[in-house]
């Protein structure tokens, strides 16, 4: 409106993890020239402060940025960081010859068995959180002992963000946080002929983030007065694999929620096998919903870059798709086809405002 103040709920979803809600707001706010509110803004791991049953117990966190406070913002009271781990156990870290030991470390004593792992982003040093997180897996919280058997279940594990690829500076899409947790993945599973289970995957496509996301939609629309209920979601993004995906997804189980058919719909959910799947009926046995859509629209402006060409069938570009989505959500090409697809972000807002008949 004329004093800069936004006349329409929206909320800026992103997977980045490495930084305060604080400090992803008032970069907004620059970048846009207005003013973003932190409760404005998702971060890959914001969902996580639903995940209360896991508040009080000792979780080690890996990651970059301010691990800590990111931690305890969300409400976890016990905070181990890879690198208080690494301090407390000299010997786990042995790939990087000039940190090794040069004599022989006391015994550790006193420190905390850990009890969980939030895997928050990728870290810097990847060799040395693999091997710890592992070492933390393989020994059931107990880095220092020795197990003669794999615990198995392991211990729990949430992991925001589970983009493969992001786009940056570079011309081509730099590793993610998915890329490490590929890596994870793969490490676990060779070590110890077992597959790694996730107790939630959070951040897009989650339908959780989604979900949360139009949480804070709804409470903005309360604070600025709106009296009609909210039918309509439009989920602008650059990336099919994470924005359309997810937005499409959390589109599918609005609709089930609709219908009433929420066992159905979760049976016939491409994700259905994945923990997500929980949390998901969870959240969405929610009888005051209003919302009956998310709409996908997809930018020219990131990871995904409009073809000139004539497009291809639907089928040529099913074959030709490489799904570089999180192992724990099967493919379903259908999800990745956007509802509109224009140039920019300005370009979306419009799209949006004529479809709802706004000026």
């Amino acid at each position: 409106d004329g004093g800069g103040r936004l006349r329409v709920p929206v909320v800026f979803v992103t997977n980045a993890g490495n930084c305060l809600r604080s400090a992803k707001a008032r970069e907004l706010s620059q970048a846009l020239g207005l003013q973003v509110s932190p409760e404005q803004v998702i971060l890959s791991h914001s969902p996580l402060q639903l995940f209360s049953q896991f508040h009080q117990r000792y979780m080690l966190v890996a990651g970059q940025g301010p691990l800590e406070e990111n931690a305890y913002n969300l409400g976890f009271k016990h905070v181990v960081t890879i690198e208080a781990l690494r301090k407390a156990y000299p010997l786990l870290d042995m790939v990087d010859l000039s940190r090794r030991p040069k004599e022989l470390p006391p015994p550790t004593t006193g420190f905390p068995t850990i009890e969980g792992v939030i895997l928050f982003g990728e870290p810097v040093r990847w060799e040395t959180s693999l091997q710890l997180i592992t070492d933390v897996l393989l020994s059931n919280g107990n880095p220092g002992a020795e197990l003669q058997d794999v615990p198995y279940p392991h211990l729990p594990i949430l992991a925001c963000n589970m983009d493969l690829l992001w786009m940056a500076e570079a011309k081509m899409p730099r590793f993610g946080h998915g890329t490490f947790l590929l890596c994870l993945e793969s490490i676990y599973k060779k070590v110890t002929g077992k597959e790694l289970k996730y107790e939630a995957l959070i951040g897009k496509p989650s339908p959780v983030t989604y979900r949360y996301a139009q949480y804070l939609i709804q409470q903005q629309a309360e604070e600025q007065g709106w009296k009609a209920p909210i039918q309509r979601l439009y989920a602008v993004g650059d990336n099919p694999m994470s924005d359309v995906y997810g937005a499409n997804l959390y589109n599918n189980y609005l609709k089930s929620a609709r219908h009433k058919q929420v066992q159905a719909g979760l049976k016939r959910s491409p994700q259905a096998a994945s923990p997500q799947a929980e949390v998901s009926l969870e959240l969405r046995n929610d009888c005051n919903n209003s919302v009956e859509s998310c709409e996908s629209i997809l930018v020219c402006t990131g990871v995904y870059r409009h073809n000139g060409d004539v497009p291809k069938g639907a089928e040529a570009q099913t074959e030709e798709a490489v799904f570089h989505g999180h192992r724990d959500f099967c493919f379903d090409p259908s999800l990745l086809e956007a509802s509109y697809i224009v140039q920019d972000v300005d370009d979306a807002v419009q799209l949006a405002f004529k479809k709802e008949n706004w000026s």
